[in-house]
């Protein structure tokens, strides 16, 4: 396989995974709409911009079918990033969320249906899909909650706890056969594009691979989208001279996994057969809570802004989940290389890098209040 398609290839993965599969000797077609959201107004961003030349690039929409057939043709495999990223704006931007995620990937697995050379899919999921993640109970042993009430969440309770014994349940680590409970719009959508695609590979005899990627970070990560990526968000915050405001009480944790792990994991996916058909986490493996986070970036900035505690929940919102890669290890050999600490300093020393973006946190909080989502 040499020429490969990556739909929303000039996004935050897609371009840094377009660079090394160039640097790899692939031909590599890049499919991208350059949204606003993500590149800015001008659309000139630093992706777009460290992708240029080195591909084909195409401008064009996987809502729109006949531009995307023109992208598949000739194409050995494709690598499916695009989609809408924000777990709180999916919530009341349904309609977007559900047109480009559900309806770009049911384009796409029509075309190679009708007819394509295509002889392998990989596409994106994500952690959302599990909602909460796995938990341990002394008597019921593994056990997958529901979504948290929100009369806990309106008393300060945050934590998850056992429906028999009363206890808080210890967070352990999520693999793939667990529970599918996405919590968000968001979430939905990437359950059922890993769905449409499994099924349609099976069915055209494509082999397809589906990553549930965690929280991706490092440096290339869009700067100017308020809507995703708290790294990002607070990094923006802070070098503004702003607080940061956290939600709940910070101690919430997710898989924070660099760019670097997730580019090798996707390749090694697309290299290997022992991946095909098969669905894999993508992560780092190991939970860091959001106020550590939130320490860590106030330091490395040496910044004047504080962080505040809110007690403010968001609808839709986990308490916790990491990914557990038992699986992708032993099948493929993914090893993820660049502990946080490491990854979060390369990703504060590219952003010193960067022009002082505009904050837009306080855009997004009033949408979230408005509609109702944020408690």
């Amino acid at each position: 396989m040499k020429n490969i398609l990556i739909t929303g290839g000039a996004g935050f993965i897609g371009s840094n995974l377009t660079i090394k599969l160039v640097d790899k000797g692939y031909n590599v077609t890049v499919f991208d709409n350059l949204s606003r959201q993500v590149h800015g107004e001008d659309q000139e961003s630093a992706l777009y911009s460290s992708i240029k030349g080195i591909c084909t690039f195409i401008l064009g929409d996987v809502c729109n079918k006949k531009d995307l057939k023109k992208a598949v043709e000739s194409q050995d495999a494709v690598i499916h990033l695009a989609a809408e990223t924000g777990t709180g704006q999916s919530m009341y931007e349904i309609n977007r969320y559900t047109h480009v995620n559900i309806l770009g990937t049911a384009n796409l697995l029509e075309i190679l249906a009708e007819d394509s050379n295509v002889k392998k899919l990989i596409v994106a999921s994500s952690r959302a899909i599990y909602g909460e993640g796995k938990y341990l109970c002394s008597k019921e042993g593994f056990v997958y909650p529901e979504a948290r009430k929100e009369k806990d969440l309106s008393n300060s309770i945050f934590d998850v706890f056992s429906s028999l014994t009363k206890k808080k349940l210890e967070f352990v680590a999520t693999d793939e056969l667990s529970k599918i409970a996405p919590n968000s719009i968001y979430g939905i959508t990437k359950h059922q594009q890993e769905q449409m695609s499994m099924l349609m590979g099976k069915v055209l005899s494509i082999p397809t691979v589906s990553l549930r990627y965690q929280n991706v970070y490092g440096p290339g990560q869009s700067l100017s989208n308020p809507y995703t990526g708290i790294l990002s968000i607070f990094s923006t915050r802070l070098l503004n001279g702003n607080n940061i405001e956290i939600y709940e009480d910070g101690y919430q944790s997710r898989d924070f996994v660099y760019i670097d792990d997730v580019v090798q994991a996707t390749i090694l996916s697309l290299e290997n057969k022992a991946a095909n058909n098969q669905v894999f986490n993508v992560g780092f493996g190991k939970p860091i809570s959001v106020l550590d986070v939130a320490k860590i970036l106030h330091q490395l900035y040496a910044s004047r802004g504080e962080i505040i505690m809110t007690n403010k929940y968001r609808i839709g919102d986990i308490r916790h989940n990491y990914a557990d890669l038992k699986k992708i290890t032993s099948l493929i050999n993914y090893r993820p290389t660049i502990d946080f600490l490491t990854g979060v300093e390369e990703f504060v020393s590219w952003v010193k890098s960067q022009d002082l973006k505009i904050d837009h946190y306080n855009q997004t909080q009033i949408e979230l209040f408005n509609k109702g989502l944020i408690r």
